[in-house]
């Protein structure tokens, strides 16, 4: 296959847990789609992402630096050139598409500008290249039933992710069985429309994935004048931090709701499923909503070549998802938290206390969790510390 003259490029976004993984893993399992580059997107210092991913046939480029949105536009760019230099010179397969997915927390504005802004007169080859071959031709934005609401209120990341789409997914309505939740569920698309009145609106369950990724123009008049004011702020910040003094260094995390912040943890040994499913139970229900998500791969004891890819969002928490056989040459387990206002370290602390069945000093501990979380851990310390001493 031969890489065709233009190749579009769409952005799938939606908050933390929203099912971006998910929808691109049954995408790409359509044959129509094997010739797909993805660009994969982690906001967190140990990549895991790219793990939950399919690849097959599947060309995937991996940016784990923190968001493209808080690297800079020209992460985006420099990885569209790299690809279409692999392919072009056959180190790499062939593409007819690029789906890039963003990080939970991305802010849309960057990239958009990335894919749409004119750079006419581009004296670089990586800018000719990439404005002469790439367009942005769709943004697909998920939107979860369950947390979805609560998201649009604490992070305006999520409301311009809404903004900026021109199809937005409703996902978990499977999980919607009685009849106040099929009325909120009938009342979404209305009030999705007061945050964007043009994008077309879809239930996971009836969307064709295909068309949701068929080449179309993007519009960023029709996303309304906040779009447009969010591109032209950020154009203007882009080119004042190209043009400003180079001590002028900006904190990358600044555009993210502040106290967002990543932490991971890595354990060599396999854990019993039990003690794991117990340590994530006892942190949702002490975080909450301040548990903004956890993913990651779990070396477990019962299937130590088996391990179990897990998923969390706040009080929510899917079933792992049994693999056949590891992802790659690395046996430990790997898990990623994102979270608002939590210290990493008791966090650490209770996993310690639970996994190994150390017995932990947490009233020292709570403190760095914060009152919030004190008293329902303050609870709850004996009864694990006693479990973890009986199952060791």
């Amino acid at each position: 296959m031969a890489l065709p003259d233009r190749i579009p490029v769409f952005l799938l976004s939606g908050f933390l847990g929203s099912g971006k993984s998910t929808l691109l893993n049954e995408l790409l399992a359509e044959p129509s789609f094997h010739d797909s580059a993805v660009v994969i997107n982690e906001f967190g210092d140990v990549a895991i992402d790219h793990l939950l991913v399919r690849q097959g046939e599947t060309a995937i480029s991996q940016v784990s630096t923190g968001c493209l949105c808080c690297a800079g536009t020209t992460d985006l760019r420099a990885t569209l050139f790299d690809l279409h230099c692999a392919a072009s010179a056959k180190l790499a397969p062939a593409f007819s598409r690029v789906i890039v997915e963003m990080s939970g927390l991305g802010d849309p504005a960057p990239l958009v500008n990335a894919l749409m802004a004119d750079r006419h007169g581009a004296e670089t080859l990586r800018d000719r290249t990439v404005d002469t071959v790439f367009y942005l031709a769709g943004f697909v934005t998920l939107y979860d039933i369950v947390t979805g609401g609560i998201s649009i209120d604490r992070h305006f990341e999520a409301v311009k992710q809404i903004a900026f789409a021109d199809r937005i997914v409703l996902t978990k309505t499977d999980l919607a069985k009685d009849p106040a939740t099929l009325s909120d569920i009938a009342a979404l698309p209305r009030e999705l429309r007061l945050l964007n009145a043009d994008a077309r609106i879809y239930d996971r369950r009836d969307a064709e994935l295909a068309a949701l990724f068929a080449p179309r123009p993007y519009s960023v008049v029709e996303r309304g004048e906040d779009v447009s004011g969010w591109l032209a702020l950020e154009a203007a910040l882009a080119a004042e931090e190209l043009h400003g003094p180079a001590s002028a260094g900006r904190d990358r995390l600044s555009r993210h709701t502040s106290g967002i912040r990543s932490f991971s943890i890595v354990h060599d040994a396999t854990i019993p499923e039990s003690r794991f499913l117990q340590f994530l139970s006892v942190l949702q229900q002490s975080a909450g909503q301040h548990l903004l998500r956890v993913k990651g791969i779990v070396g477990v004891a019962e299937e130590p070549e088996s391990p179990r890819i897990v998923h969390a969002v706040q009080h929510s928490t899917s079933a792992p998802v049994r693999l056949d056989t590891w992802p790659d040459d690395d046996r430990r387990t790997r898990l990623v938290f994102i979270t608002s206002g939590i210290d990493p370290e008791p966090v650490r602390a209770l996993f310690s206390a639970v996994i190994g069945g150390a017995p932990s000093p947490f009233g020292r501990l709570l403190g760095g969790i914060g009152d919030a979380f004190a008293k329902p851990l303050s609870r709850i310390s004996s009864y694990l510390t006693t479990t973890s001493r009986r199952s060791s």
